[in-house]
């Protein structure tokens, strides 16, 4: 998801959240604007901070399956060297 729209969808929930706090408590919906865009900054900014920690959580977990994929190559290579080696069971004693 892009930072606007991130950004964007959070703000438009603090303003639903402003406007139903506003209609529990029976108030005028336009009568202070100031109230509509504390609430959309902070959600907004609340938005922005998710976004963050979405774009890094995915590049954290992008280089742990990186990690996790060399280490799995590793211990095949290291199973068939393993396998190479070893004397084949038999009837020879």
């Amino acid at each position: 998801m892009s930072l606007f729209a991130n950004v964007l969808g959070f703000s438009l929930f603090g303003l639903a959240a402003r406007f139903g706090q506003l209609g529990i408590q029976k108030r005028n919906l336009f009568d202070n604007m100031t109230g509509h865009a504390v609430s959309m900054g902070a959600w907004g900014a609340f938005g922005y901070l998710a976004w963050r920690w979405d774009q890094k959580s995915s590049g954290i977990i992008a280089q742990k399956k990186l990690e996790l994929a060399e280490r799995r190559q590793a211990r095949q290579e290291l199973a068939e060297d393993f396998a190479a080696t070893q004397i084949p069971s038999g009837s020879e004693h």
